[in-house]
This record gives C-alpha cells, structure tokens and sequence, in this order.
C-alpha cells in the first residue's frame, strides 16, 4: 500500500508546530537579551515584545483550537541555531561597545525568521479557509514586523555608538603600527 501523499494541511500543521517551539524558545531568549543588554531603549524593547511573545503563544494555542488539533510543538532546528548563535555572541561580546549592536542583530535574525513563518502560515491558512487562523496569524505577522522596526530605528543610535568605541580602538591601533614600524 501506498504511503498517504502529503497535502498543504499536513504542511500547515507541521509548520504551526514548528513556530509554536520556535515562539516559546523566543520567549526565553527575548528575556535573556533583556538582562544582557547595555541600552535602556534596548532593554525595554526585549522586555515588551517578550510579553508579547509569550501572548503569541497564546495566539498560536488559539489557532491549533480552530483547526481541531493539538497545541504542541515540534523541535524547531532553525531556532535552536539561531539562538545558539544569539548565546555566542553575547558571551563573545559581553561589555564591549558592540554588545548591544550583536544583540540586536541576533533578534532581528529571530524576528526574520519568525516574520517568514508568520506570513506562510497566514497564506496557506487563508488558501485552506482557516479564516479564524489566517486572522490570528495576520495578527502576530504585524507585530513581528512592528518590533522588526523598532530594532531598526534603536540599531540606528546603537550602532553608531558601537563604532564610535571600536573607532577610538582602531584609531590608536595605526599608532601602535607606525611606532612599532619606526624601530625596524
């Protein structure tokens, strides 16, 4: 007998368990970057979307229950990496001016990764009539790009004073080499 052909349902499902891991496991890494970062603008924006994260969690519940299936949550690889490259950098870069430069990045690679599933999930809910979960979807789409911005607008300041810091570093940097150029 033949295996059963896969069809978009099965590909949704699938997929709404793998964000539903991946928004949990966001959670706990929007609150860990909270405590790290240096920038009290920054600081809050981790700390307001980490409750909205974990009210997006309760979305996503809410879209498992219109489609008559289970809330539960399948490992999601692309997260687990991206929050393993999130954890690097902060250990890498902890204290240095660039610190909350590297966080932002990191957050914004979730966010993408997050808006790419979002929007899936919102078309193919729509494609299978799931009106209910296309809506609730659309819903957390919107602030996921909503907080991709404000990542934008604070790396705009953030970065500045990153480079600003390394700047005085690299600044003394030729001067080490010049004198160190002279004695040969």
């Amino acid at each position: 007998m033949a295996a059963k052909q896969k069809t978009l349902q099965d590909a949704f499902y699938e997929t709404l368990k793998d964000v539903y891991y991946a928004e949990r496991n966001s959670v706990r890494a929007l609150r860990k970057a909270a405590k790290s970062a240096q920038a009290d603008e920054l600081k809050s924006a981790f700390e307001t979307h980490a409750e909205e994260s974990q009210n997006q969690v309760e979305r996503l519940v809410q879209v498992f229950e219109s489609i008559g299936k289970p809330a539960r949550g399948k490992t999601c690889e692309a997260m687990q990496g991206l929050s393993s490259e999130m954890d690097e950098h902060l250990e890498d870069f902890q204290g240095s001016p660039a610190a909350d430069a590297v966080l932002i990045a990191g957050a914004q690679a979730i966010e993408h990764y997050e808006i790419s599933r979002y929007g899936t999930l919102k078309t193919w809910a729509a494609q299978l009539g799931y009106q209910d979960a296309a809506r609730l979807l659309e819903e957390t789409l919107a602030e996921e790009k909503k907080t991709d911005e404000l990542l934008t607008q604070i790396a705009e300041t953030i970065n500045v004073q990153a480079d600003e810091g390394e700047g005085e570093e690299q600044d003394a940097q030729p001067q080490k080499r010049r004198a160190s150029g002279s004695r040969k």
